[in-house]
């Protein structure tokens, strides 16, 4: 840890930084005290002592900070993509309480192109997932997040990808955070700002750190097509009730790359009812239920769950419905 150190009570004014460890043990403020005492023999035999006056040792507080990106790989965009997210995680790594003010780079070089950073937002409900409306954003000075030692906040950076982005393309993005006291050199001391009354004192991350986070264009496209054959009760194909539809939804997918969580999705149509254990993907059939199988009906809407599908692939999806 680093301890920046004052004495005060025996009229000797010290400072000192120690050097690289990670993270402060001793709380900021902590009055560290001590008092020394002599014995002696007395002339007339017996022992007498006298103590010390009392040295107190104020810890200050150090100023310290990680940053690291949560996504565990690059997060997947298309080419005029919004509010595409990246995830990362603030950690004070200080000893005082502290806020951190926040900053998004989007102009690195050496990327492909420059995502347009269009928010920071604030994991409010601490799920770990943007939600939208839900998450605060950040705004610089209003609610700097304020973190315990050791606390942590995670953080969401929301950005547009340029549409005249190709396939195969990388964008960085990176968050920077750094201590609302100050930072600086190592051993920056800003006199009397330390959490506890003390002096805050930068440590070895400069009390700013950044990570860096990445966006991947996968220019894949998807077009869905939906078609419906009808068998009548007489054998033929007239849409009168006890017609049985079947319907087709073809999803394909184009261009370069893959698409990622692709589902296809549809309701049952008013006037008919859905037809149990009719539900295909790619000619087998699927499970109504939500099990282990990718489709599932819940109140009459259908859900196939596709995964990431490359481009260049078709997925088709059937199922029937009887008219009322």
């Amino acid at each position: 840890m680093h301890l920046g150190r004052r004495i005060i009570g025996s009229g000797i004014a010290g400072f000192a930084v120690m050097a690289a460890p990670a993270v402060a043990k001793t709380a900021a403020g902590t009055l560290i005290t001590n008092t020394a005492k002599a014995t002696y023999d007395l002339p007339n035999g017996g022992r007498g002592s006298i103590d010390s006056n009392t040295a107190s040792v104020k810890v200050d507080e150090v100023l310290d900070v990680a940053v690291t990106s949560l996504d565990s790989a690059d997060v997947a965009a298309t080419p005029g993509a919004v509010n595409r997210v990246l995830t990362f995680k603030v950690s004070n790594a200080g000893n005082g309480q502290e806020a951190f003010k926040l900053v998004a780079r989007d102009d690195a070089t050496g990327d492909d192109f420059n995502p347009k950073t269009t928010s920071i937002v604030i994991d409010s409900n601490n799920n770990g997932t943007y939600d939208p409306g839900v998450d605060a954003v950040y705004s610089a000075g209003a609610n700097d997040p304020a973190l315990a030692p050791d606390g942590t906040v995670t953080l969401f950076v929301l950005s547009s990808i340029p549409s005249t982005t190709t396939n195969g393309q990388r964008g960085e993005a990176d968050l920077v955070a750094t201590a609302a006291t100050g930072s600086g050199t190592a051993g920056t001391v800003f006199a009397g700002k330390g959490d506890g009354g003390g002096d805050a004192v930068v440590g070895s991350t400069t009390a700013s750190a950044t990570a860096h986070g990445y966006y991947a264009v996968s220019a894949a496209t998807v077009a869905l097509a939906k078609s419906a054959s009808v068998t009548d009760p007489f054998g033929g194909s007239t849409h009168v009730p006890g017609s049985v539809i079947t319907y087709t939804l073809v999803a394909t997918v184009s261009g370069a790359g893959s698409v990622p969580n692709l589902t296809i999705s549809d309701a049952v149509p008013s006037g008919t009812a859905y037809q149990a254990g009719s539900m295909t993907l790619d000619g087998s059939l699927l499970t109504d239920g939500a099990d282990t199988d990718a489709g599932e009906v819940v109140t009459g809407n259908l859900a196939v769950r596709l995964g990431s599908v490359a481009a260049g692939a078709n997925r088709t999806v059937t199922f029937k419905v009887k008219v009322d």
